[in-house]
C-alpha cells in the first residue's frame, strides 16, 4: 500500500459539487470546491462543514471556473484555508466575474431567508489573493512528492485536465511507496466545439476520476444540431413568437451569439431584435475576447478576416434591470438571451414568468438542467411552474438542443477513458447524477475491461 487515498467529498450522486481530497505521506491537496447547484443559488448543502479542515489543506487545484467547481472557494478561506490556489489564467480570470456574481446572488437569499450568507464579499477577495496561474502544458511542483500538469479540457475557456504526479515516498510502516499518476478531467468538452480547442487526451495515468453529466445518452450530431436550433428559431420568428433561449453566462452565452452571428451574416433569420441580457455574460464575453489565442484554429481565422464573433446586426446589450423589463413591450417577433441556464436565478426568470404562458412563444434549451431547477421542470414539461412564488401556466413551445452542451455524451466519455487504456488501474465515475454515472462505469467495464467503480461521499479510496 502507499498510503494514498482518494476521498471525494463532492460531486458524488450528483453533476454538481465537485471536491477532491487527495492525501499522500508526503502532504495532501484539493482538487476543485464548488456549490451544489439546484433549486437555489446556495443550497443547504453548501452551508455544511467540509468533511476536512481547511486550514490543513495547502494546496487547491481548479480544473474551471464554473460555479459547480469553484463556488464554495470563499467558504473554503473563510473557514481558514490559507494555502495556493492555482488554475489557467483564463480560469483566474472568469472566477474574478463568477465569484463576484455569486456572492452577489448569495446575500440576496440570505437577506430574504433571514440567514448568514455562506461567504462575503471580503472572503471572495482573499480567495483571489492566494491565486496563482500556470499554463497549459506546465508541470509544477505543488507540494512535496506530488507535481501537476495542465491540459486543455476543451470545455470551457481556460477548462483543464490535471494530471497529478505522486511519489508518496517512505509511509509510516516503513516502505517506500510506487509512484503513480492520477488524472482529474474536470468537465470535458464536447469536441469540436464551435469555438475551443478540442479536448486532450490522457493516457499516462493509474487512476482517473471523471466526470459523468451525460454518461448515460448521446447528444445529437453537430450537423443535425446546428440544423435543429436553425429551424427552430426560423419557424418561432416566422411566426411572431418570441424566441427565449435561457444561457449559462460562461460558454453558452458566447456559442450562442457566435452562432446567430453566423446565421445573421448568412440571411438565414428574419430581422428581429436580439437581447443579450446577462450582465454577468456580458462580462465574461469581454474575458473571451482577451483570450482569443485559446479558439481554435478556424475561429481564429474567421476573427483575424475581421469579424467579431459576438456583435451582428441587430443585437442588442441590455444593461439594467430597467431595460430589461422594457422588453417585454417590443412587440413582434424577437430573441432573448438571459442567464442564468437552468433558471436557478438572474434575469431569465423574470422572461419566464412571461413568456411560458405565451402560446407563441418558445424556450430553447441549450444545457444541461440539474434536478430541482425551474429548467429541469421547464425540460420536463411540467404544466405549471412556480417561480419567485407565481404560479405560471405552461402554453409556450419548449425544445431542447442537446448538441450545445459543453460536455462530452456518454460515447465521448468511453472514447476518452479507451485513449488511457489499458494503463488504467480504476476509474472513478463521479460529476453526475447516480444513473448516468452507473451507466457509464457498467459501460466502461463491459467495452473497455476497466475497473471502473462509482465512488460514495467521503469515503477513503486506496489509491
Amino acid at each position: 500500500m502507499s498510503g494514498c487515498t482518494l476521498t471525494c467529498c463532492g460531486g458524488v450522486d450528483n453533476a454538481t459539487g465537485a471536491n477532491f481530497l487527495l492525501k499522500t505521506p508526503r502532504g495532501k491537496l484539493l482538487v476543485d470546491c464548488g456549490l451544489v447547484q439546484g433549486s437555489r443559488v446556495a443550497q443547504e448543502e453548501n452551508r455544511d462543514a467540509f468533511s476536512y479542515d481547511p486550514k490543513e489543506i495547502p494546496v487547491l487545484l481548479i480544473t474551471h471556473a464554473h460555479m459547480d467547481h469553484i463556488g464554495r472557494i470563499p467558504k473554503l478561506v473563510r473557514e481558514g484555508f490559507e494555502g495556493v490556489i492555482y488554475s489557467t489564467e483564463e480560469t483566474r480570470d472568469l472566477a474574478t466575474v463568477m465569484l463576484a456574481d455569486a456572492q452577489n446572488l448569495i446575500a440576496r437569499e440570505a437577506r430574504e431567508s433571514g440567514r448568514t450568507p455562506i461567504y462575503e464579499k471580503e472572503d471572495v477577495a482573499r480567495a483571489l489573493s492566494l491565486w496563482k496561474v500556470v499554463t497549459y502544458h506546465q508541470t509544477l511542483d505543488v507540494v512535496p512528492g506530488i507535481s501537476a500538469f495542465w491540459k486543455d479540457a476543451g470545455h470551457i475557456l481556460g477548462s483543464a485536465i490535471i494530471e497529478i504526479a505522486v511519489d508518496p515516498g517512505t509511509g509510516a510502516d516503513g516502505k517506500v511507496g510506487k509512484p503513480f499518476r492520477i488524472a482529474f478531467t474536470g468537465d470535458l468538452g464536447n469536441s469540436p466545439t464551435p469555438l475551443l480547442r478540442d479536448t486532450e487526451y490522457v493516457n499516462d495515468a493509474d487512476y482517473m476520476v471523471i466526470e459523468s453529466v451525460y454518461g448515460d445518452r448521446n447528444h445529437e450530431p453537430k450537423a443535425e444540431r446546428d440544423e435543429k436550433f436553425a429551424r427552430i428559431l426560423k419557424e418561432s420568428l416566422r411566426a411572431g413568437g418570441t424566441v427565449l433561449i435561457p444561457a449559462f453566462s460562461l460558454e453558452r452565452t458566447q456559442v450562442m451569439l457566435y452562432k446567430l452571428n453566423n446565421l445573421v451574416e448568412a440571411g438565414e433569420l428574419p430581422k428581429v431584435p436580439v437581447y443579450m441580457d446577462s450582465p454577468l455574460g456580458s462580462r465574461v464575453t469581454e474575458i473571451y475576447r482577451r483570450h482569443v489565442k485559446d479558439f481554435n484554429i478556424e475561429t481564429q481565422k474567421v476573427i483575424a478576416g475581421g469579424d467579431d464573433i459576438f456583435d451582428f446586426a441587430g443585437l442588442r446589450i441590455v444593461e439594467d434591470a430597467q431595460a430589461s423589463a422594457q422588453i417585454h413591450s417590443v412587440p413582434g417577433a424577437k430573441i432573448i438571451i438571459a442567464g442564468s441556464g437552468m433558471s436557478v436565478g438572474g434575469r431569465v426568470l423574470a422572461h419566464e414568468r412571461v413568456y411560458l404562458s405565451d402560446p407563441k412563444a418558445t424556450v430553447v434549451l441549450v444545457g444541461f438542467q440539474v434536478p430541482g431547477s425551474i429548467g429541469r421542470r421547464i425540460e420536463e414539461k411540467s404544466s405549471n411552474i412556480v417561480i419567485d412564488g407565481q404560479r405560471v401556466k405552461v402554453r409556450c413551445r419548449i425544445e431542447k438542443v442537446g448538441g450545445y452542451s459543453s460536455h462530452k455524451d456518454s460515447n465521448g466519455l468511453v472514447d476518452f477513458v479507451a485513449h488511457a487504456m489499458p494503463r488504467l488501474k480504476k476509474v472513478f465515475v463521479a460529476m453526475g447524477e447516480n444513473k448516468s454515472s452507473t451507466f457509464l462505469a457498467q459501460r466502461m467495464n463491459g467495452e473497455l475491461g476497466a475497473n471502473a467503480v462509482v465512488p460514495e461521499k467521503n469515503v477513503e479510496y486506496p489509491l
